[in-house]
Parts: structure tokens; C-alpha cells; sequence
């Protein structure tokens, strides 16, 4: 698979450039989906995003998908024809758009898409993700059909996390690219 057949998709306010996803970005080239807005992100926009961008890129392709990023690979999977185009999708962290703290702030993104993605996915989450527990995130991974890996206490699996390129994170997707 080429660098260019993996697509980043981050989730609210983009990927910093100390973020795994940036950093993975810089270091295999792979193609970050800008959105329009990283502030305001309404879910119908962000799906058009996508949609695009993946018409637009040859080749079965793998997406990295970080916090609201995952909930993007949901909600475009229930409404896209083009999903045989998946090969499989790294959902980590992702973020629950329906807990108090983030409804709000997110409001069209509620609620979370819950039926199959149709490709291959394992969702990645973190034992203290203040954006989302462990048990929501076994939730979301049951109903998108995909595999889960509780990677211990990282937060939100960010730069904050101290992770930097997060090596383990690679395997996982390098895991997904040989299924």
C-alpha cells in the first residue's frame, strides 16, 4: 500500500504538529483530509469532505482516524456507496458526541452512527479518555462491527499524551493493512 492510500482524518480542532497523526504524516507521507472547519464541525460538511477526497484517491485505501475522526468514518459509512474502497480504518480514541460535555459543542453530530462499517476497523481506546470511557468505546466498536484494543491509561491519545510517532499505534495499523 502506498503512503498516499492512507488517509488521516483528525477529529475537532485538527491534529497539532507534536500529534501522532501530524507526526505520522511528516514521516510516511500519508494524506491528512483537511476539513473546511476544524472549529465549527457540522457532520453533513465533514462527510462531504471525505467523500471527496476518497473519490479522489486511487486504490483501496486505509484511513487513521483520531477522536471526532471516528465518528466521521461512521456516519460516512452509513451514507456512502464508495465503502468498498475501505480496506480497514484505525478509529482511536473515539470521541462520544452524546456525553454532556461534548453534545453541545457537537451538537450535529448526535447521535453516533451505530451500524457496521462494512470493512475491516479496530477501534483503539485509552483507560482514562476523558472524552470518552471504555465501556462506550467497547459500544461503538460492537456496533461498527470492528475489533478493540484497550491500550491503558492514555488520555485521549493525543500530544498531551506523551506519545510522540506512538510506534504501538503503527503496528496496530500495519496489523490492519495485513488483514
Amino acid at each position: 500500500m502506498n503512503s498516499e492510500q492512507v488517509l488521516v482524518l483528525p477529529g475537532w480542532q485538527n491534529s497539532g504538529p507534536q500529534h501522532w497523526q501530524s507526526l505520522w504524516q511528516d514521516q510516511f507521507g500519508y494524506q491528512r483530509v483537511a476539513q473546511h472547519d476544524w472549529q465549527r464541525p457540522l457532520r453533513g460538511d465533514w462527510i462531504t469532505r471525505l467523500e471527496e477526497v476518497i473519490l479522489a484517491t486511487p486504490g483501496p485505501l486505509v484511513l487513521v482516524a483520531h477522536s471526532l475522526g471516528c465518528q466521521l468514518v461512521a456516519a460516512w459509512a452509513a451514507v456512502s456507496r464508495s465503502t468498498a474502497r475501505i480496506q480497514g480504518a484505525l478509529l482511536v480514541a473515539p470521541a462520544d458526541t452524546e456525553c454532556d460535555e461534548l453534545r453541545q459543542s457537537l451538537h450535529s453530530w448526535c447521535p453516533v452512527v451505530r451500524q457496521p462499517l462494512g470493512f475491516a476497523a479496530t477501534v483503539v481506546a485509552s483507560a482514562n479518555d476523558p472524552y470518552c470511557s471504555l465501556a462506550r468505546a467497547s459500544t461503538f466498536a460492537n456496533a461498527w462491527g470492528a475489533s478493540w484494543v484497550n491500550i491503558g491509561a492514555h488520555g485521549h491519545v493525543n500530544a498531551e499524551s506523551g506519545l510522540e510517532d506512538w510506534p504501538q499505534g503503527q503496528a496496530l495499523l500495519q496489523d490492519l493493512i495485513a488483514r
